[in-house]
């Protein structure tokens, strides 16, 4: 059975009070559930939302607009920056994040609201930042293809970041969408060693899955490259050129890395990681990332968060722009896309958008 990233939920740190589950309590507990977090179903809430467009501030992304289909993602990556989010919702950012999902399926509606709006002006959209939008949920219920659709029909400029085979199904769109330069994709891709993947991100595609992917795409025409990340030190950090080689010879064109980061529950999620399945190196990794973030096990700072500082990061930035170099691979963070084809279905093409409009 495939697992979970976590069987550990930690505190909610907006709940005032904490419960202990005893297993003498009186009440009926199935074992399983208690001691092979595997077997916890998934539980999926529909939220109708009032607005499906996030506006992003941070001078370290490089996009102004995003869209998350769904909260909390099945994947299981223990290292995911969003399980914090999940305490918004009075659940733990532990298993709870990966087992008790919430989608949007208004989100399709909303987006096209966002859109007909006579002082609205285009600038990319970076699909499923915050969790995957090509989570294994999304088989069932579309809702990423039915953003996908509104984005097409108006001619909308849209990047996507995953490490979901599913992206394929949606070739078409994509395909359509790139020959016009309204499309990218990234592709996340963090280790080469199926075993180490199974831990690390048990619910993902496996390594070659997501080397094809990148084949698949780039052949269909669509910008595609990598996103390394993150790297953690003692743990994948010695296959940066390994992934950077497979990921050129699939066809990836660009290239990014980030360091791991621990921001609130994810330090604890984390070393419960580390001591389970690399108890031998635990200290060590611990150590050499608070060595990162000038003693801390996190740094919030803007232009810090995402690489952290000192000899091991100027050691892990040379090494990987040395061999992006060498394989021509473009370190810049995205692809320009455009803005200038923005129309809305039935209605006339913008006329105030400049045709030589580029992201960024």
């Amino acid at each position: 059975m495939r697992t979970r990233g976590t069987g550990y939920n930690p505190h909610n740190r907006f709940q005032p009070l904490t419960s202990d589950r005893d297993q003498d309590d009186g009440w009926y507990h199935d074992p399983d559930d208690m001691l092979c977090p595997d077997s916890v179903a998934t539980r999926v809430v529909d939220e109708q939302v009032r607005s499906i467009i996030s506006h992003n501030q941070s001078p370290d992304v490089p996009f102004d607009q995003s869209i998350n289909p769904y909260r909390g993602c099945e994947h299981g990556c223990v290292y995911c920056f969003a399980r914090p989010t999940h305490a918004y919702w009075d659940l733990s950012p532990g298993l709870d994040f990966e087992t008790q999902l919430i989608a949007k399926p208004n989100g399709a509606q909303r987006l096209r609201e966002a859109l007909d709006k006579p002082g609205y002006v285009p600038s990319p959209i970076a699909l499923g930042v915050n969790t995957d939008a090509y989570q294994p949920l999304e088989k069932q219920r579309r809702l990423t293809r039915e953003l996908l659709k509104v984005l097409r029909d108006y001619r909308h400029p849209v990047s996507i970041i995953t490490k979901g085979a599913l992206i394929l199904r949606d070739l078409d769109i994509l395909a359509e969408m790139a020959a016009d330069g309204l499309c990218s994709v990234r592709v996340s891709l963090t280790t080469l060693d199926n075993d180490l993947k199974r831990k690390m991100e048990p619910r993902t595609a496996a390594p070659a899955t997501r080397l094809k992917m990148i084949r698949e795409l780039s052949g269909a025409g669509i910008p595609t490259g990598i996103i390394l990340g993150p790297v953690i030190p003692f743990i994948n950090d010695a296959e940066i050129e390994s992934i950077l080689e497979a990921a050129a010879h699939s066809g990836a064109s660009r290239a990014s890395w980030i360091m791991l980061r621990l921001p609130l529950e994810i330090h604890e999620l984390f070393e419960d990681w580390l001591l389970r399945h690399f108890p031998d190196r635990a200290r060590h990794v611990m150590n050499r990332i608070r060595d990162l973030r000038g003693g801390k096990a996190y740094d919030s700072r803007f232009g810090h968060r995402m690489r952290g500082q000192g000899i091991y990061a100027d050691l892990i930035r040379q090494r990987f722009n040395r061999k992006a170099r060498k394989l021509a691979l473009n370190l810049h963070e995205a692809e320009p896309l455009r803005t200038d084809l923005f129309r809305r279905p039935g209605g006339e093409q913008l006329d105030l958008i400049p045709v030589t409009n580029l992201n960024h």
